[in-house]
């Protein structure tokens, strides 16, 4: 029988008694150094209540694709909420698009952005040029928003936060998906933008997207250190079945960057407010605690600290997720799993293909006597080393959602 056809067949009727709740540190996994002592950041993090916690709780560790396979923050996510990454492939644009408020229709082309920094030669010197304000994105996206069509293709430039923006290709018979013009790290010039298989719709929109970095970068030649772009997970929407109707769970999303705010519309949770402060994040699920029966919780801090080879910075957020727990525990859910989407080293300033470390309590858990949630720990624990796409099963089975198989 097919995994699919045999959970859904073991769903029980019921709703679940208590709270699901999904705490995702982004990144959070890391590996140790010689020039860290041969610590991580969880294990040189201060985190009594993390510490507690974890006495209670069962451990292991993800793998977020197949070993081997570095994610990205997509298919990490989706793993986490039970969809196969290698099955259910979204294209980082669309998440992004998505995320930020755009209504895209069938047909639309969405490419994920990075403004960057790019010298006479046209070799990328910084990839996110520097993490510019929000402010001057703004600005810089109202600039390219004078490249308003493309032959019979609308354009449509939304700015992000800091460094980040979108751009929506619609009409003129285009599709996707498109490989990145981000040469994906610095002292390399720009990919070109082409098609990789001869489908006429994909190799229109690859001429469509190239004309408009041909006439869109000029107009940001004098903007240092934001004189280029970048584009990123270039497709168009895909069909994927709805989380409420897989699981049978209501959902609510807790996220402020809009990458993840968008995979969560996509898969049809409801997206809170945002809110940047975690006691904040963790005080909206105290107040929306019955109008759902799963939560995910988003910290991006981690990987951002990762991914900029910050490993203090990254003990920081850790340290600040501790001290917040207890306010998230005021109303106990009934199971909580704390985890990452992938593993972010900060010496590798990257994510990785290392497996992440997960937390799993409940009153059926049962305890792994194991003294912190920690990767040296999680090596000990009971669940062991599982695919990520499990995980909400886990989270299922303990919460009884599931009868027993067989006689």
């Amino acid at each position: 029988m097919e995994e699919e056809t045999l959970y859904r067949s073991l769903r029980l009727p019921h709703r679940p008694e208590g709270k699901l709740v999904l705490l995702v540190l982004d990144g959070v996994g890391d590996i140790a150094t010689t020039a860290t002592g041969y610590l991580t950041p969880l294990e040189a993090a201060v985190t009594p209540n993390l510490d507690e916690l974890a006495r209670a709780s069962a451990m292991g560790r993800m793998t977020p694709v197949l070993p081997g396979i570095t994610p990205g923050s997509g298919p990490g996510h989706l793993g986490l909420f039970g969809y196969d990454p290698a099955q259910f492939q979204v294209d980082r644009g669309v998440i992004e698009a998505l995320g930020l408020g755009m209504d895209l229709q069938p047909g639309d082309v969405a490419a994920r952005a990075n403004f960057c920094t790019v010298n006479a030669e046209g070799v990328v010197t910084d990839r996110r040029a520097g993490r510019i304000d929000t402010e001057l994105n703004r600005t810089l996206c109202r600039k390219l928003g004078a490249v308003r069509k493309i032959g019979e293709t609308e354009i449509i430039v939304r700015h992000g936060r800091s460094h980040r923006f979108v751009v929506v290709f619609r009409g003129g018979g285009i599709a996707g998906p498109l490989p990145d013009s981000d040469p994906h790290r610095e002292g390399l010039p720009m990919r070109p933008i082409a098609a990789e298989n001869r489908e006429e719709r994909v190799e229109r929109a690859a001429e469509v997207i190239a004309r408009f970095c041909r006439q869109a970068m000029p107009l940001l030649s004098q903007d240092l250190p934001a004189n280029g772009f970048l584009l990123r997970g270039i497709g168009s929407l895909p069909r994927i079945p709805g989380f409420e109707e897989r699981f049978q769970l209501s959902a609510g999303a807790i996220a402020v960057y809009p990458m993840y705010r968008g995979l969560a519309q996509l898969i049809g949770m409801r997206n809170l407010e945002e809110e940047r402060d975690i006691r904040k994040q963790f005080q909206q699920v105290l107040d929306e605690f019955e109008n759902f029966d799963y939560f995910f919780i988003h910290v991006k801090g981690t990987d951002m600290a990762g991914e900029d080879g910050d490993f203090d910075g990254k003990v920081a957020i850790i340290e600040a997720v501790d001290r917040a727990l207890p306010l998230l525990l005021r109303k106990r859910p009934l199971v909580l799993a704390i985890t990452a989407d992938h593993s972010t080293p900060a010496a590798m300033k990257s994510h990785s293909w290392h497996p992440q470390p997960v937390l799993l309590n409940s009153p059926v858990s049962g305890s792994d006597r194991l003294s912190r949630f920690t990767e040296t720990c999680a090596n000990r624990g009971s669940l062991g080393v599982f695919q990520s796409k499990y995980l909400i099963r886990l989270m299922m089975a303990n919460a009884g959602l599931y009868g027993k198989f067989g006689a």
